[in-house]
């Protein structure tokens, strides 16, 4: 047993916070430590405290459990802080991210992470992470931040460069390539795929169920290298795992034989540059200068849909009322035990631990893992977690055009993040100067005023 303390900040999330509480509860390893959920929703939270009193007492976990409404309270003593925050209303803040560059004629094709969207979206979330960690600071500076909130690298990079607090981002969107492989080479695998169901990488709940099946079959007899920068990493090996067959051959053939319509832009992007991005299409968009543009249309070509906000907002409420049925004992709990944190359990129980495990992603300031890519800046690789903490594992350098593209990118991160740490507007009319959605100067400077102005009380640091 290694009793630890874990900090969940934004455990009232209907999808992370049930999942992560139910991966650590489920640890033997973890049994007897404490687990301070944070939530700043006193309501959210309070059903996922009756839902951990429940899952404590089932399956013996005999953990400490406490619950806060303020991190600060919670970070005592703590080794570990989990953190996946978003700055609410989630959904109706990333339409409005969507909607205020249309104003002004650029139309962005998915306005999360990238993008004028990733500008804003990352903006409202620095200033809350960086309290989280400046007062970890004071309070457990020894303990590892483990983050998911998107946009994953400038929220890492925001804690790297302005706190000294150690930072890890997860993200399991490598399964992503590993659903596209398994199409792929569904024969040679041995996966069946479905006769009448579109199988597809979009962020849509009616894809989720599909691809994960396909995903986690393919992870069983494939293992992938991948590296480059959060939801923009690529494949740099694909082997079987069952006899250590080079696939990356085959996989080339087939995509050549495919259907037009699976993954268009990740095809095309393979057959520019030779090597296959991760993502799937409507993550990957995000980054590339060549799926905005107002006359082509590429979302139609490319079939990059927007993301559904009201639907999700409709889940999440769904979601709230299926844990409150779990805590009252009016549903069952069996399938939590097979709940994935998306990696937060490894890091936890392998750093605490003492022992190893490879994790697929982690990422980690670039300390020579990627040699042509900036030093310090966050990226994507796989790692090793251990008693030593998290590394990522070096794989060189990556092809030019590829690294090109990323470096364009890490500028952009930087920017961003320079900018919401420290109010400078000039940085931000930059960041999205270098943007490829945009292509007008007074574009810019009219979004960005849009911005600041609309998401004022989110953005004080802009109007000091």
């Amino acid at each position: 047993m290694l009793p630890t303390k874990i900090v969940v900040i934004g455990a009232g999330s209907a999808s992370f916070g049930l999942n992560t509480l139910g991966a650590l509860m489920r640890s033997r390893r973890l049994t007897g430590s404490q687990l301070a959920l944070v939530d700043q929703n006193a309501d959210t939270l309070e059903v996922v405290c009756h839902l951990a009193d429940r899952l404590n007492r089932e399956w013996g976990s005999q953990m400490t459990i406490s619950a806060y409404t303020s991190h600060r309270q919670a970070l005592q003593g703590a080794q570990f802080v989990v953190s996946a925050i978003e700055v609410p209303p989630r959904e109706r803040l990333w339409r409005s991210d969507f909607e205020i560059p249309l104003r002004h004629g650029v139309r962005q094709p998915y306005a999360e992470n990238g993008g004028p969207g990733g500008f804003a979206h990352a903006a409202r979330n620095i200033g809350p992470v960086l309290k989280i960690a400046h007062d970890m600071e004071q309070v457990c500076p020894n303990a590892w931040f483990i983050n998911f909130t998107n946009p994953m690298v400038r929220i890492c990079d925001a804690v790297t460069r302005y706190s000294r607090i150690r930072t890890i981002g997860l993200c399991h969107q490598i399964y992503a390539g590993y659903g596209i492989v398994g199409v792929l080479l569904a024969g040679e695998l041995g996966i069946a795929l479905p006769a009448d169901e579109t199988v597809s990488t979009f962020a849509d709940p009616k894809y989720w169920t599909v691809l994960d099946r396909i995903s986690r079959s393919a992870a069983k007899v494939v293992d992938i290298k991948a590296a480059g920068v959060n939801h923009f990493t690529w494949m740099l090996d694909i082997r079987d795992t069952r006899t250590g067959e080079d696939l990356y051959p085959l996989v080339r053939k087939r995509w050549s034989q495919a259907d037009p319509t699976f993954e268009p832009l990740t095809q095309r992007l393979l057959n520019a540059f030779g090597l296959m991005p991760i993502p799937g299409d409507s993550h990957l968009c995000e980054y590339l200068p060549w799926t905005s543009d107002p006359q082509t249309r590429p979302w139609d070509k490319y079939n990059l849909n927007l993301y559904d906000w009201d639907r999700a907002e409709k889940s999440r409420g769904e979601g709230h009322r299926r844990i409150a049925l779990m805590g009252e004992g009016k549903l069952g709990v069996e399938e939590l035990k097979e709940s994935d944190s998306e990696g937060a359990l490894e890091m936890i129980e392998n750093i605490a631990g003492g022992t190893n495990h490879y994790h697929l992603a982690v990422n980690l300031p670039n300390d020579g893992y990627i040699t042509n890519l900036p030093a310090g800046a966050i990226v994507e690789t796989p790692g090793l977690i251990s008693g030593f903490g998290a590394r990522g594992f070096p794989v060189g350098a990556l092809p030019e055009p590829v690294a090109e593209l990323l470096r364009h990118e890490l500028a952009r991160v930087r920017l961003s993040v320079d900018a919401a740490a420290t109010g400078d507007r000039q940085a931000a009319l930059q960041c999205l100067l270098l943007d490829p959605n945009i292509t007008d100067i007074e574009a810019a400077q009219a979004i960005l005023d849009d911005y600041l102005t609309s998401y004022r009380q989110y953005l004080p640091q802009f109007w000091q």
